[in-house]
């Protein structure tokens, strides 16, 4: 059966890729969002060019004095006064249908080599519009299909009925030009991630992922290791949790910033000594330094003593310079410092969490920093990925062989929650420059990030502009808003009006993982949510039922009396 026209092209819209229609539109069809398209010659060629739906403004409307009693209805007035027919036989005569003026952004043809091509000539006036069909959609808006490699079904098109029209990520998308995650808190984001890792953990994608997790909300991720739906041909994914006190870093691993920003409000003279301290650690004992050496270290510097093998003091030719510097009181200060720090349970002199360990195929490995200080979370996200951005380089590069440390021979995907707290935009933190290394130069070795955070505009520009797939949920603060409109580029400024208006497991999509920006409603997941908000009141409530109340009872109830025996002394007054 042929489709039929739901309007009629009226003409140009405000913007050369805009045109406006008019459409009856009595089932309301064509809602804010939907797709639609129009029949042009392309060279020599009939193609259906697609468009979106961005506004719609009612043509037919009752005039404001019709309304003015509340109690009577605009269209008794309207039958009174001869516009409208009235009933007849107790009949209610039929609304005149109602009529919309409706703009919609040209998408273009879609070719399977370069995606939507824009014709660059608006439809002409009088031409038919039509109602996109699923099966067309589901050809073009996705670049892949479920179960392909690569393919990450995360739900369906917002505007059609559930699992009308999949939407399919392309994970060689985001895990090569990076991934963004933004929403305000409750709209859903943890579940959408959720959602992506089930995803990535499946027999077609089999993807070696790492979550830093602050809150502890992943761990309900294990729960896929026992379900057949993610297993194929002897494949089973696998779910590694590392617990706060698992997680170490090797001293050797940090550098003098790590160093400086674990030990912040030095004086100028301790930083000073620090900074040669740690020089000469680095030159004798390369990477195998302790905390101990670096102790050392800074009173032979604030001493004026030579170290064994050394050619010029502690800190190399020409290292005591002040004659007091034995009798500086600083150098016990920072030597307190250091071993103040440093004697955190997350430091060791010789362990670290191996690579090998954190990542590999099939493998979600989720670092679970809950019960760890901010700064030093920070500190552990800074040198894992140096770590692993390192052993990506020198793999590539084949400076690296197997069996060692710094090899890594396959692709990693890190996600991180909070991300604003790693990458702040009024703060450059020892993480932040590794982001922005890693966004802008992963690609080439295989290192990509998925940055996931409830506050944009907190989040440094720089690095959420540089992530090429976006995911925007409900975002009702104008601050965040404003940075998500700065800093990405391809969600038009139609969808981002949107965003408030986005309920619970609604997202936008757009970027190098879609074909062309998406409104679409997350799938159920397969695993438990762990961020589900606590139910106070139920709480509340529990705390007065029956085997409660008797246990407040037992615990509250005074001590016994001991009762007196006949004859024993102790008893005695």
């Amino acid at each position: 059966m042929p489709e039929l026209p739901i309007g009629t092209v009226k003409g140009p819209g405000e913007t050369p890729h805009e045109f406006t229609f008019v459409a009856p539109d009595p089932e309301q069809r064509v809602k804010y969002g939907e797709f639609v398209y129009y029949e042009a010659d392309v060279d020599g060629e009939l193609r259906r060019i697609l468009a979106r739906v961005t506004q719609r403004f009612p043509l037919r409307l009752y005039p404001d004095a019709f309304m003015a009693d509340p109690t009577i209805p605009p269209r008794a007035v309207a039958e009174l006064l001869g516009f409208q027919a009235p009933a007849l036989s107790g009949v209610q005569a039929p609304d005149p249908a109602p009529l919309f003026q409706i703009t919609a952004m040209t998408l273009g043809y879609y070719d399977a080599n370069l995606g939507f091509v824009n014709p660059r000539v608006p439809p002409r006036s009088g031409a038919p519009i039509y109602i996109a069909p699923d099966g067309l959609l589901r050809e073009v808006l996705s670049r892949s299909v479920p179960g392909e490699v690569g393919a990450v079904h995360i739900g369906s098109l917002l505007s059609r009925a559930p699992d009308a029209v999949p939407i399919v990520l392309d994970a060689r998308g985001f895990t090569s030009t990076h991934l963004a995650i933004i929403a305000s808190t409750g709209a859903g984001k943890s579940y959408l991630a959720g959602v992506m890792i089930e995803e990535l953990m499946k027999a077609n994608n089999r993807a070696a992922v790492l979550i830093v997790d602050p809150h502890a909300e992943y761990d309900t991720l294990s729960s896929l290791q026992a379900q057949s739906l993610f297993e194929e041909s002897g494949y089973e994914p696998r779910v590694r949790i590392y617990h706060p006190d698992e997680i170490k870093v090797r001293v050797s691993s940090l550098d003098i910033a790590d160093l400086r920003y674990l030990l912040p409000n030095l004086s100028e003279r301790m930083h000073h000594y620090l900074g040669r301290a740690y020089g000469f650690v680095q030159r004798r004992y390369k990477e195998k330094w302790t905390k101990e050496h670096l102790s050392l270290a800074v009173r032979s510097v604030g001493v004026g003593n030579k170290e064994d093998g050394d050619d010029g003091g502690a800190a190399g030719s020409g290292a005591v310079t002040d004659p007091d510097a034995g009798e500086d009181p600083t150098i016990g200060a920072l030597i307190w410092r250091i071993d103040s720090v440093l004697g955190s349970r997350i430091f060791d002199n010789f362990q670290n969490l191996p690579l090998e360990d954190l990542f590999r195929p099939g493998q979600c490995t989720v670092l679970q920093l809950n019960e760890i200080p901010e700064r030093e979370q920070q500190i552990i996200v800074a040198t894992l990925l140096r770590r692993l951005y390192q052993a990506r380089q020198n793999t590539e590069r084949h400076r690296a062989t197997q069996g060692e440390e710094d090899y890594l021979p396959y692709p990693a995907f890190v996600l991180i929650e909070e991300a604003h707290n790693f990458a702040p935009a009024a703060a450059d933190l020892v993480t932040t420059q590794i982001l922005k290394q890693i966004l802008s130069e992963g690609r080439k070795f295989g290192v990509s990030v998925g940055l996931i955070s409830q506050r944009p505009g907190k989040l440094d520009s720089d690095v959420l502009s540089q992530c090429m797939t976006q995911c925007i949920m409900r975002i009702v603060n104008p601050v965040d808003q404003a940075r998500v409109a700065e800093s990405v580029e391809s969600v038009g400024r139609d969808l981002l009006h949107e965003l408030p208006a986005l309920s619970k497991g609604q997202v936008i999509i757009a970027g190098a993982s879609v074909n062309t920006p998406v409104m679409v409603r997350v799938r159920r997941r397969e695993t438990p949510h762990g961020a589900e908000d606590l139910n106070a009141p139920e709480r509340w409530q529990a705390y007065f039922g029956a085997e409660q109340a008797h246990q407040r009872a037992r615990d509250d109830a005074p001590p016994a009396t001991p009762q007196r025996r006949s004859g024993n002394p102790m008893y005695k007054s």
